[in-house]
């Protein structure tokens, strides 16, 4: 007697999901999709910085570059603890003649700022203090997840005022939204694709300041596509 019981529940199953869909196709329905866009401003700039030893007689530590740097970037108002960590610490050898050995030591720091002229006067800085090799490593928008709820709920009433558009000259009425599918790619850090930038304190323009001008804004889209009943 169990043996007849799943493959009679079984069918029953398939039998109410076939029933749930013939009596969804069944239903008079509007289909219409909306997409919504918006540009936004990165706020949270990560930059990535490498300090060295220098190579020559009166070499330079790594302790002593990173004290200058981090006395520096103080001075612009950046928060050490919250705004920079130690990503890699390594050691290089190189040969010298004899074959005499000498331990150079680097570190790599990631420094997230808040704005691109912020950026600019951290990069002229280290540029000042010939210590580092930086490049823009990744930005970001900090209130991403807020503003793709937003831009969704747009999307949504967009479709339901197009919906609205298309029924009202044939006399018909939306009902309730039978089926959503969210369409949206999700948005992920821009990371940068070009190469370290190297920068020589030779060619700097000490009295040069660094222009207010932001990074390229992040488009940020929402697609959704609703299928409302239909009434008279």
């Amino acid at each position: 007697m169990k043996k007849m019981i799943l493959p009679l529940a079984a069918l029953l199953l398939s039998t109410s999901i076939f029933a749930q869909s013939k009596n969804f196709l069944d239903t008079p329905y509007l289909e219409t999709s909306a997409q919504v866009d918006t540009l936004v401003t990165p706020d949270k700039i990560h930059l990535n910085i490498t300090i060295q030893e220098k190579d020559s007689k009166g070499k330079v530590s790594v302790e002593e570059q990173e004290n200058k740097m981090a006395q520096r970037l103080k001075a612009l108002g950046i928060d050490l603890d919250k705004q920079l960590v130690i990503k890699d610490m390594s050691s290089n050898f190189k040969k010298y003649f004899l074959r005499e050995k000498e331990v150079l030591k680097s570190k790599e720091y990631s420094l997230v700022v808040y704005s691109g002229k912020q950026a600019g006067e951290v990069m002229v800085a280290l540029e000042q203090l010939d210590i580092a090799n930086a490049n823009v490593e990744k930005t970001e928008y900090s209130k991403m997840d807020e503003l793709e709820l937003e831009l969704k709920t747009r999307a949504i009433k967009k479709a339901k005022l197009k919906a609205g558009a298309l029924t009202k000259p044939l006399g018909q009425k939306l009902g309730a939204a039978l089926h959503i599918v969210d369409n949206s790619q999700p948005y992920y850090p821009r990371y940068n694709q070009a190469p370290m930038m190297e920068m020589k304190a030779a060619s700097a323009d000490m009295g040069a300041q660094p222009l207010d001008i932001d990074f390229e804004k992040i488009r940020v889209e929402t697609l959704v596509s609703v299928k409302f009943a239909l009434t008279n």
